[in-house]
């Protein structure tokens, strides 16, 4: 089983290595885009997941691809199971999420809050007597700040976002709009392969023209929270949680064994790391309906990725 832990391609100009993607923006205001194994938490890097990279560009192009009808995106070209060529955008401060149940664990999600006792937020008014992950009266945007910097997420309220300058009012409404199609569209696909989409991320930027394009990466596993329907309901039913693509198994093995945010990270076992990329690979198979097929081309991922990217290079 192979993997790609960092693309570095020296022909490539202008680069920037992310978390789990590495950049590179060439002259003519086109981007690569190349998703790399690794996987992210806690700030850092924990390990590398074996075709992970291919099964987020895939899954993202399909997504992409069912979805070109409600907003553009900025796909330009897939030369590579792992590279997408897109438009370089500016990319919007405001990451949008879109949340159809009561779910979440983190600090800016809705049912930590509303266990609180909280039933305003992001402007929107929660009804009582929700329970844990409950489908909402309807999906509803909770937008944050997009810290760029490497802050923390802040939530917003769509009032804040145009008083603050963060978009116009015409871009907000646009963009929610979208949001929502898109979720929708997502929602109903979703169910068609016995799957809910629960909860998912968006992010638009604008283009050379000022027209705003759907960015990133589009209802992945990594980017959205999908449950599996058949056992949703009993779960609901018992308090428990719904079955899912749990990915988390990595993120909970570390915590339990160190401070993830100060010690060293111990080595994680390769049958962790193997039943982690069954999880993805499986993931994609349920989302798509499509049957994975890892390409193997090439002596290493990585030399089949500059191969496939030669013609990129400038000169």
């Amino acid at each position: 089983m192979r993997i790609l832990e960092k693309a570095e391609i020296p022909e490539l100009p202008n680069p920037y290595f992310g978390k789990v993607r590495d950049n590179y923006d060439l002259p003519d205001g086109t981007r690569i885009i190349i998703s790399s194994d690794r996987i992210s938490a806690f700030d850092r890097i924990l390990a590398c997941i074996p075709w992970k990279g291919q099964v987020l560009t895939q899954t993202a192009r399909y997504w992409f691809e069912e979805t070109a009808d409600i907003c553009p995106n900025h796909v330009l070209a897939y030369p590579d199971p792992n590279v997408v060529v897109g438009k370089r955008l500016d990319i919007l401060p405001v990451e949008v999420i879109v949340r159809g149940y009561l779910a979440g664990t983190t600090g800016t999600s809705i049912l930590p809050r509303y266990k609180r006792g909280e039933r305003e937020m992001y402007g929107h008014t929660l009804p009582e007597g929700l329970r844990d992950n409950q489908a909402l009266p309807h999906p509803i945007i909770t937008p944050t700040s997009k810290a760029f910097d490497g802050g923390h997420d802040e939530p917003l309220t769509a009032l804040q976002i145009v008083e603050e300058g963060l978009l116009t009012q015409a871009q907000w409404d646009e963009v929610s709009a979208h949001a929502l199609d898109l979720f929708a569209r997502g929602q109903q696909l979703a169910a068609e392969r016995g799957l809910i989409l629960c909860d998912t991320k968006y992010e638009f930027g604008t283009d050379a023209d000022g027209k705003i394009l759907l960015a990133d990466e589009i209802h992945t596993p990594d980017s959205s929270r999908y449950w599996l329907a058949d056992g949703y309901q009993e779960a609901f039913e018992t308090g428990s949680r719904p079955p899912s693509f749990d990915k988390d198994f990595i993120r909970a093995w570390v915590a339990e064994r160190c401070d993830p945010y100060t010690d060293p990270i111990p080595e994680i076992p390769a049958e962790m790391i193997e039943k982690t990329s069954r999880v993805y690979i499986d993931a994609y198979e349920a989302i798509t309906g499509q049957t994975f097929t890892p390409d193997e081309s090439g002596a290493t991922t990585l030399d089949r990725v500059r191969a496939n990217l030669a013609p990129y290079f400038p000169g």
